[in-house]
């Protein structure tokens, strides 16, 4: 899943692809480069200093990149990143199918409906907070089972998607890495994944260039991280992880390409 931030403040690569032209044009060679998904997003969760954004500016950002995309590449799927049902509606209009929200459907009840009635897929991530928090550590306290909470709380909000008529193979989820988690919950997450793909949902990771990715490689610029995103990512598939949320398209798909042919899944 190739990552499109339509945004001037994500942590990473904010204001690089702020235009749709810039966006649309990175979501091509994102494709060319090996995604499955490209997954389009106008607001910022970044983990200092997020400012939440009204529907209309996110509309603004995203339908025009949504457009382009669909018309150069009519078979790749296109996912966005919103906690709104406005834009969730208003991207499935315009070719999205799949909705990846970073609040599990919490910050917007009507989400659930507006998937169900367009039968999208849907991502639910594991967070706790408001959009300028969940990427914070104001929330960012479990006791001695970090998983099982984390697995309890997103069994909540499958049962809220499957309660509105979201089918349940249009469901995946995430558990949140980086999102109301210090590095060591971040770490007990990955660790703990088998106990994530035991709730026979497919499962997605996104650690592409996050903090806890710099703190334990000793990378602290972006664009270091990339060998412990890597790293990450192909332990996260042996843990079994299916979806990889991607800035390093290239990189990524190479390296779990050569895991999962060690893993047996591939021709090897």
């Amino acid at each position: 899943m190739g990552i499109i931030n339509v945004t001037p403040d994500s942590f990473s690569d904010g204001g690089k692809f702020f235009s749709a032209s810039a966006a649309a044009a990175h979501g091509r060679l994102l494709v060319s480069q090996g995604a499955d998904i490209l997954d389009v997003g106008g607001e910022s969760t970044r983990p200092q200093g997020a400012t939440a954004v009204g529907a209309d500016e996110e509309l603004q950002r995203v339908i025009p990149v949504l457009d382009a995309l669909r018309e150069s590449h009519p078979d790749v799927p296109l996912s966005v990143d919103t906690v709104k049902s406005i834009v969730a509606r208003e991207a499935l209009a315009h070719g999205a199918e799949v909705i990846n929200d970073v609040s599990g459907f919490r910050l917007d009840p009507a989400m659930a409906d507006v998937c169900a009635a367009a039968n999208a897929g849907v991502v639910l991530m594991h967070s706790r907070g408001t959009v300028e928090t969940m990427a914070t550590y104001a929330e960012a306290g479990y006791g001695d089972d970090v998983v099982g909470e984390i697995i309890a709380e997103l069994g909540a909000r499958v049962e809220w998607a499957r309660a509105a008529g979201v089918a349940r193979e249009r469901i995946a989820i995430d558990p949140g890495v980086g999102f109301a988690k210090r590095s060591e919950h971040s770490l007990a997450v990955l660790r703990g994944l088998p106990r994530f793909a035991e709730l026979g949902l497919p499962v997605a990771v996104g650690v592409s260039r996050k903090r806890f990715i710099g703190e334990y490689s000793g990378a602290k610029a972006f664009d270091d991280r990339i060998d412990g995103t890597n790293a990450a990512n192909v332990l996260a598939l042996a843990g079994g992880a299916r979806i990889f949320r991607v800035h390093d398209v290239d990189h990524a798909r190479r390296a779990l390409d050569m895991a999962w042919s060690i893993l047996g899944g591939g021709n090897g």
